[in-house]
């Protein structure tokens, strides 16, 4: 004969058990405005967030609180058009938390007198499909999958010997 089921708890689900987490606000969101028509993607990406027009990443927003240098919005761009794009942007210039000298990423700075007004000038390139923002980001590799091995392999590099086989070369003594 079975025993009679009893029949579980019910617990209330609540906020308390269960916190949701905040999101951040999105930053300088008047440039997602203004790109809204082209339905841009975002992406979180290093503490900012990236904006994506069909296969291309075109801008980063950033406002930290802490480094605040190189908050604003940041253009995806290389460094052959650095020159004509400073022509529009007077005001644009390298990023310094990337720690090089220059680099394809350049930024609008959040606290240039002309921020707004630099940054809905972007967005205009960008509406209008100017060829020098954005760039295709590279394939994602796996981690663990040997593509760099193989990549160096391909170029007629020498494997390096594993650290086993030359502790046996040596000898005990050499150790």
């Amino acid at each position: 004969m079975s025993k009679p089921r009893r029949k579980p708890a019910f617990l209330p689900l609540d906020d308390a058990l269960f916190p949701v987490k905040q999101r951040k606000p999105v930053p300088h969101e008047f440039v997602l405005d203004a790109l809204a028509s082209l339905s841009p993607r975002t992406h979180p990406m290093f503490g900012c967030l990236a904006i994506y027009v069909q296969d291309k990443i075109v801008l980063i927003l950033r406002d930290k609180r802490d480094q605040t240098a190189d908050n604003g919005v940041w253009l995806a761009t290389t460094e052959e058009q650095h020159q004509s794009l400073r022509r529009e942007f007077p005001n644009m210039r390298s990023i310094q938390v990337l720690g090089k000298k220059v680099t394809g990423w350049q930024v609008l700075p959040a606290d240039a007198e002309d921020f707004e007004q630099a940054a809905l000038r972007a967005c205009e390139l960008v509406l209008a499909g100017d060829p020098r923002i954005g760039k295709v980001p590279g394939a994602r590799r796996a981690k663990g999958s040997g593509a760099r091995k193989a990549a160096k392999s391909s170029k007629g590099e020498k494997p390096k010997r594993a650290a086993k086989s030359r502790a046996r070369s040596r000898g005990p003594s050499q150790l």
